[in-house]
């Protein structure tokens, strides 16, 4: 059998498992060393080469970036940071038709900025946003909604994981990936507001207006915020001048928050926490890589992503509309796949294309990654809403499901002015 065929075969079976079900780490790597066990010489050697890419994958540098940014966002939600930044956001925009709302989004954006995972920062606001959204008679739905969608801004806007484990995968700079994210997030903060906005200015019963802060007690409001924007400030500023590669910024930003979460006093149970689940969710991460990069192995050796782009590059479609089509792969697959599953299964076959037709790799990076964002959102496997609906049982998922939609239109708007005009995304890493 053709070494093509046996890949399209594999491609097939871990397409099947994962729509059965299977976790995507397990079902890769059974496909792949099978396949591998299949197209080499003989069976040992399929077995050794699988054995052997966990370890070169490991070991590299790069990858310890990962932790780093992840224990970044524990520590600053065990140290409770969040609920400073929220509160600063309340008193300066809550005067604004759905004003509450547009302050969890900023607030969202600014705890995005110091962790790498969307999970948390939906947990996060649940419990910190939500309750006094309904206090000041906000619509249930806008609120759970704008706290699921504004969690998505963690995919992003930096120390963003996804955008490590792209880097990773295609192996392209990650520290250019991690500052081109930070105007796409700030665009997406302000497209969501902007949603939030019109809605509330013509049926103000859904978002009422906060009043009663003076000047003064928004300003006394900012040096709460101070740490956040001192460890955005040090991460941002140290990848974008390269004094630091991005592995040197996450560690000094992790050590930089847990200075300020020993400030807030921080004790050792909320210090073992932090560490426990930064562990965690670390382990479940490098498994998803490990067990898809033996699948990419496989499919090195079938030459089926070599093939596909060739395939596609000889069809007579302008790159625009190739381009569309894997936005929707993206968009249909995030209905069903969570985040890193769906970009460890596609960017192998999708990324060969996309460079073949002559496409920026940040930028297809930053877009992927946002499209992500997106099947965090959209049902049946909206991950972000499961969040907000298990930390706030009294919010029925079906409302939080109804309170997403108008996000959803506005990252399909974002996503659209970002393929038109991709210097909005490239221009801050131009060389």
């Amino acid at each position: 059998m053709e070494p093509l065929t046996i890949g399209i075969i594999g491609a097939a079976c871990l397409v099947g498992l994962a729509v059965l079900g299977v976790r995507i780490a397990f079902a890769a790597a059974l496909v792949g060393t099978v396949g591998l066990m299949v197209m080499l010489p003989n069976p040992i050697a399929g077995l050794m080469t699988a054995g052997t890419v966990p370890y070169d994958k490991s070991v590299k540098y790069t990858l310890s970036v990962l932790p780093m940014f992840i224990l970044i966002g524990y520590l600053a939600y065990y140290a409770r940071m969040t609920e400073t930044s929220f509160e600063a956001a309340r008193r300066w925009f809550g005067w604004l038709p759905g004003g509450l709302a547009i302050g969890t989004i900023f607030a969202v954006a600014a705890f995005s900025a110091v962790s790498g995972a969307s999970t948390a920062a939906a947990a996060v606001f649940s419990r910190v946003a939500i309750p006094e959204m309904l206090k000041a008679k906000y619509d249930r739905s806008l609120a759970a909604g704008v706290v699921a969608a504004g969690s998505t801004l963690d995919s992003l806007i930096p120390p963003s994981a996804l955008l490590v484990i792209y880097g990773i995968l295609v192996e392209v700079s990650i520290g250019k990936l991690l500052v081109a994210g930070f105007v796409p997030g700030f665009i997406s903060a302000l497209v969501y507001s902007a949603i939030v906005l019109i809605r509330c200015a013509r049926n103000p019963d859904i978002g009422p207006r906060i009043t009663g802060y003076s000047w003064t007690q928004r300003f006394e409001s900012l040096p709460g915020t101070a740490p956040i924007w001192i460890v955005i400030g040090l991460i941002f500023t140290s990848m974008l001048w390269g004094w630091a590669t991005p592995t040197e910024a996450g560690a000094l930003g992790a050590f930089s928050v847990f200075c300020f979460a020993l400030w807030y006093g921080m004790k050792w149970g909320d210090l073992k926490g932090a560490l426990l689940d930064s562990a965690k969710l670390t382990v479940m991460i490098f498994t998803i890589i490990w067990g898809v990069l033996i699948f990419v192995r496989f499919l090195g050796f079938a030459r089926l992503p070599d093939a596909f782009a060739s395939w596609v590059v000889d069809l007579a479609l302008p790159p625009v509309m190739i381009i569309v089509a894997i936005y929707v792969v993206y968009f249909i697959l995030g209905m069903f796949m969570d985040a890193i599953g769906m970009m460890l299964l596609t960017l192998p076959v999708f990324y060969p294309v996309v460079m073949a037709l002559g496409y920026d790799p940040i930028w297809f990076g930053i877009m992927v990654v946002k499209l992500c964002g997106i099947g965090l959102l959209t049902p049946p496997v909206g991950l972000a809403c499961y969040v907000v609906n298990g930390v706030r049982p009294d919010i029925p998922l079906g409302d939080v499901f109804r309170g997403i939609w108008p996000f959803v239109l506005a990252d399909i708007l974002t996503v659209a002015l970002l393929t038109a005009y991709p210097g909005l995304v490239t221009f801050i890493v131009a060389d």
